[in-house]
């Protein structure tokens, strides 16, 4: 119900602008809507908004900073959405080491150099993308990370339903994971006593806690981490 209420709402402001002689550019939206607290969305939902944009004559755009080069176990998470054709733009960076973006042909800036910063005169981080992404491949890192982010995402569902007045709303696309507290203050002493024990976390939204681990993370390194959140959890609830 609520993607239909939110479908109907981005519909209904591309109406109004179009009718106030501004209509919309481009669209553009996060796979996964991070630093807003990790909020997720269905494909169904990432077709609709795919649909409204296209038409009102619309771009397209998937920010995939945070969620691509395999974040979320698939090199790129609008992958997963099933869409019958691809985004207009994809912007990257971070993890794909040279920030960018791909584009349809027929959205490809007709000047050279028309979208330009100073640091796109650095080949050599393609270099070091072309090796890091061998890598990858050799060692077939994503279906491991996916293996990890089975086991953490159903780890951290068992702790919810074992400490519920702690934590809940566990969520996650592969190790892209998230889960909530109750209260700021809450998340924050969680995160702190996490971190106390070697574990880097962070926050995200108001109350909860992300989990953004590296191509590496392995289920044992999950099961670690689960362990040690556990006892924190239990700690706390004394």
């Amino acid at each position: 119900m609520e993607e239909k209420r939110c479908l109907a709402e981005v519909e209904e402001k591309m109406e109004k602008a179009a009718k106030a002689g501004e209509p919309v550019a481009a669209i553009i939206i996060e796979p996964i809507q991070a630093e807003g607290g990790d909020n997720h969305a269905s494909p169904n939902f990432f077709k609709g908004v795919q649909s409204i944009a296209k038409k009102h004559g619309a771009s397209f755009i998937v920010d995939e900073v945070q969620t691509g080069g395999g974040a979320t176990g698939i090199t790129w998470a609008h992958e997963s959405w099933g869409l019958t054709e691809p985004p207009d733009v994809v912007t990257f960076a971070k993890k794909m080491i040279v920030a960018g973006y791909y584009t349809t042909l027929d959205k490809r800036p007709k000047e050279g150099y028309r979208i330009f910063n100073t640091w796109m005169g650095d080949p050599i981080r393609l270099v070091m993308l072309k090796a890091v992404a061998a890598e990858i491949r050799s060692k077939d890192l994503l279906s491991q990370f996916r293996e990890s982010g089975d086991v953490l995402l159903s780890g951290l569902r068992e702790l919810e339903e074992c400490y519920p007045f702690l934590v809940h709303r566990a969520r996650g696309q592969g190790p892209f994971c998230a889960i909530d507290c109750h209260t700021t203050n809450q998340r924050d002493t969680v995160i702190s006593t996490l971190r106390s024990k070697g574990f880097n976390l962070g926050g995200c939204g108001e109350v909860g806690i992300r989990f953004r681990p590296a191509l590496v993370f392995e289920p044992s390194h999950a099961s670690l981490f689960l362990n040690a959140f556990e006892d924190t959890l239990a700690e706390l609830s004394r």
